[in-house]
């Protein structure tokens, strides 16, 4: 079973898939978002291509913790597209995994328009895994 991150933002959602032992996460797509049901109907694709069992979804926590707005605005995209996708949802506390990632790709060298077009599928892909890894310890 494959599990699938998702990085939320207001124009794009991340998206990072597990292989199928759920020990690694990578990045495979950003989707442009355009109107909800657009989401939803790209969400449900990849979940049937990867047979994804589970999705986890970053929660933008502010440092100390506390809930900002955009904690509101993911957790009603949460609640639109769970019913719809027919697998668990988890939030997980993403702080500074967009930072991390821009880290990243700017060791990296790649350039500002190519860390552009790859920062919320990284950001995703590091939520994914951060996930996986906890889950690992639980185990």
């Amino acid at each position: 079973m494959r599990i699938m991150g998702l990085d939320v933002g207001d124009r794009t959602i991340g998206v990072a898939i597990s292989d199928p032992l759920g020990l690694t996460a990578q990045g495979v797509e950003v989707i442009k978002r355009r109107r909800p049901e657009d989401d939803l109907r790209r969400l449900r694709e990849l979940v049937g291509e990867y047979e994804v069992g589970e999705i986890v979804v970053g929660l933008p926590r502010n440092m100390d913790g506390s809930h900002g707005p955009r904690v509101f605005t993911t957790r009603e995209f949460i609640e639109y597209v769970q019913p719809h996708l027919a697998v668990p949802v988890h939030e997980w506390d993403e702080r500074l995994t967009t930072a991390a990632a821009q880290r990243l790709l700017i060791e990296a060298d790649i350039s500002r328009r190519g860390r552009k077009k790859v920062i919320d599928k990284m950001a995703a892909q590091l939520i994914l895994q951060g996930f996986l890894e906890v889950r690992k310890k639980d185990l």
